[in-house]
């Protein structure tokens, strides 16, 4: 089985999962931009698409999740009432699917988005947006389908898994390492809050930081509608 983050540009991170014995492969979170390069790349590696997975709708950049089931027969699979365009199947909180040899596992974890979730298989976590590695604590909650209290509430979920797990975000610093769970534990800001005042205040300030996102008037209407904003 193997594993890579594939997005040389900017913090949006898409992985790519393949089983060698099967040469089937999963796109995790691909980009509307970068849909002719995962294309190539599979093409290449005598991969064949089997599934992508959304680990939730982005706001700050386009899916290429429904083109690429058009395109290439593949699955598109996402959280049950997701309000992504296009998706082909939902799966459920803790319902697990296979791809060759490899078994994924699904975690709703609302807060975020509602329909967030972590993707779970062979000692590593695909958190998306739900959580981030050391400073940068978690996704945001003041976006369209935010919740801080289902955000905070969620991140019991991680109690599901041991301390030793990679956390493989949908955001990092370029060439940024995935860290441990255990680490997170230790270093993540998020994760030091121990109140959901503590949490709320941490989110507020996050907020202010960030500002808007510079995507957003695009990317959510194209991903809840499937219509593409012209070129």
């Amino acid at each position: 089985m193997q594993v890579e983050q594939l997005n040389q540009e900017g913090w949006a991170r898409t992985y790519l999962v393949s089983c060698p014995e099967s040469s089937k492969a999963a796109l995790i979170d691909p980009i509307w931009e970068n849909l002719e390069t995962n294309l190539s790349l599979l093409s290449i590696r005598g991969l064949e698409l089997e599934l992508v997975i959304g680990t939730h709708t982005h706001a700050d950049h386009i899916s290429a999740g429904w083109l690429l089931a058009e395109r290439t027969g593949c699955q598109f699979i996402m959280l049950e009432g997701a309000s992504t365009y296009g998706v082909t199947q939902h799966v459920a909180d803790e319902e697990k699917l296979d791809m060759g040899s490899i078994t994924f596992s699904f975690h709703a974890a609302p807060g975020h988005t509602a329909d967030s979730m972590i993707v779970e298989f062979s000692g590593q976590i695909l958190t998306g947006d739900f959580l981030f590695n050391g400073d940068g604590g978690v996704g945001r909650d003041d976006l369209p389908g935010g919740d801080l209290l289902a955000h905070w509430n969620s991140l019991t979920v991680l109690n599901r898994f041991s301390g030793d797990v990679l956390i493989m975000s949908g955001h990092e610093p370029p060439g940024a390492e995935p860290r441990t769970l255990e680490w997170n534990r230790q270093n993540n800001p998020a994760l030091q809050c121990s109140s959901i005042e503590e949490y709320e205040a941490w989110q507020t300030a996050e907020w202010q930081r960030l500002g808007k996102v510079r995507m957003i008037d695009r990317a959510l209407p194209a991903n809840q509608s499937g219509v593409l904003p012209n070129q």
